[in-house]
């Protein structure tokens, strides 16, 4: 599994559908997702799962946000909801040949908290068919937004998650590990704890740590003690800590501020600048209308990117459907 930042031959995102993922403020969501296209395609091409009479509406508001419509696909992918980094193919590339391919898991609406997810779980046979690639299927249950590579052999994930026993109960850590090895071209695990308050996929990695560099790891913090998010953050940060590369240096560090809590409806939702998105040129980044960490967190990621334009994206409304740019999307390397 490529890293991120490797190039790219495109981003994957599945259009907006499902109403009742933000009560109440559904009618932005297709906007915000036109806009994020429209960032997309100034770096690379865009494809987007969509059913056919969803096609219409979504291809106008992507022309009204200035997309570049000529590296804009739709493909006649239903799906159950938007989440793409969870529901799409993992692609994978092989080192001699450079032949990409794509790993096709067991997709179980996070433990099964939202079902139906039928038409989710055919999104990479379906992605498979369209772009002719080889298509590898594991019986685990594993969505993309639970780890994170470096592309050189290191993976991130939960324990939170993966060894939850609404996933995988049968499985022992070990397997779940051989698995990725297998399957990943991984050959490391490490392993971070707890996630967010108000993350309905039990501590996806992607809201918390994220590779940079091979070397390098980029990851949440929060400076308020009182805060609900302090202990688990402050844990993983002493795991990372601990953590050594395979020369046995410690990882290049980097403290991400999270944003001041963001509730909707009384309900905590979990806002992180971690759930930045990498393209070809550029980053972009979650914003939720807090300027001073706002621009703090875009100003630490374009540290963490030289060379790359920071994109910002108001993903306020966004992330009361409980995730933002990371989740929405799931890249294709070239």
């Amino acid at each position: 599994m490529p890293a991120e930042w490797e190039t790219q031959a495109a981003v994957w995102l599945s259009w907006p559908h499902k109403r009742k993922t933000w009560p109440g403020l559904f009618r932005s969501i297709p906007g915000t997702f036109a806009k994020i296209v429209a960032a997309i395609s100034r770096f690379e091409p865009v494809r987007i799962n969509a059913a056919a009479e969803l096609q219409p509406r979504a291809r106008e508001l992507c022309e009204a946000a200035g997309a570049r419509m000529a590296r804009v696909r739709f493909l006649d992918h239903p799906t159950n909801d938007t989440w793409c980094r969870d529901h799409g193919p993992i692609f994978i590339k092989h080192g001699v040949t450079g032949e990409v391919a794509l790993t096709d898991w067991q997709f179980n609406a996070w433990g099964g908290k939202h079902l139906p997810c039928d038409r989710d779980n055919l999104i990479p046979s379906a992605i498979a068919r369209h772009l002719r690639l080889r298509h590898f299927t594991n019986a685990m249950v594993l969505e993309g937004g639970s780890l994170d590579v470096n592309g050189a052999g290191l993976l991130l994930t939960t324990e939170q998650c993966l060894l939850n026993a609404n996933r995988n109960p049968q499985l022992t850590r070990e397997r779940i590990e051989q698995n990725l090895r297998d399957t990943l071209g991984v050959t490391t695990i490490h392993w971070l704890g707890q996630g967010l308050v108000g993350d309905d996929t039990d501590g996806h990695v992607d809201d918390l740590t994220r590779f940079f560099k091979v070397d390098g790891i980029v990851t949440a913090v929060e400076a308020k003690r009182g805060d609900a998010n302090f202990a688990a953050l402050d844990e993983n940060l002493a795991r990372l800590r601990k953590l050594r590369t395979p020369q046995g240096k410690p990882f290049d560090l980097v403290e991400l501020p999270m944003p001041a809590a963001v509730a909707f409806q009384g309900v905590r939702v979990p806002a992180s600048y971690a759930n930045f998105l990498v393209l070809n040129g550029a980053v972009l980044v979650p914003t939720f209308r807090q300027p001073k960490s706002d621009d703090a967190a875009c100003a630490i990621l374009g540290g963490c990117f030289p060379g790359r334009e920071v994109v910002p994206i108001d993903c306020f409304h966004l992330i009361w459907g409980r995730g933002s740019l990371h989740c929405i999307s799931q890249q294709q390397p070239a």
